[in-house]
């Protein structure tokens, strides 16, 4: 299971990659908002799933504009998957282990939104660029221009 969800992780940001940069990031925003709500029908929490998904809303509406915001919201949605998991309310109520694979799946979403949400061939340099505290947030500035270019 831990590796089907770690395929699902890899399987969101490469078919996510595809889309083109200008679009990229708002889509992102809508999705995880759209994932702040999956526990609404059934995830047995009571009012707080209405109040976790005011919450996640919000940041997902930050994310419009940062990929930092949208990584956050990833974050916030692994740890309600993680709440739902021990308290057996599966985000898929016939698959009983569904909150733990997707608790699993949303940190690999995560990180790739802290690298800025990059292309898959430009992943390598945006990963290294996160390690080194230089992530790529939006449109490149020249001063994250390797010299000579």
């Amino acid at each position: 299971m831990i590796v089907l969800a770690l395929l699902i992780g890899a399987a969101y940001v490469a078919a996510n990659s595809l889309l083109p940069e200008r679009h990229r990031r708002r889509v992102n925003a809508v999705v995880v908002a759209g994932a702040g709500a999956a526990y609404l029908s059934g995830g047995g929490l009571g009012p707080w799933e209405f109040a976790f998904t005011a919450v996640l809303t919000y940041v997902a509406y930050r994310g419009l504009d940062s990929w930092t915001y949208i990584g956050i919201a990833w974050l916030l949605h692994t740890a309600w998957d993680v709440v739902h998991h021990l308290n057996g309310n599966p985000i898929v109520p016939f698959a009983e282990h569904s909150s733990l694979g997707c608790a699993i799946c949303d940190p690999v979403i995560a990180i790739w939104c802290f690298a800025g949400g990059p292309s898959v061939r430009a992943m390598p340099a945006s990963l290294r660029g996160l390690v080194s505290g230089r992530a790529h947030r939006g449109r490149r500035r020249p001063e994250d221009s390797p010299a000579g270019a």
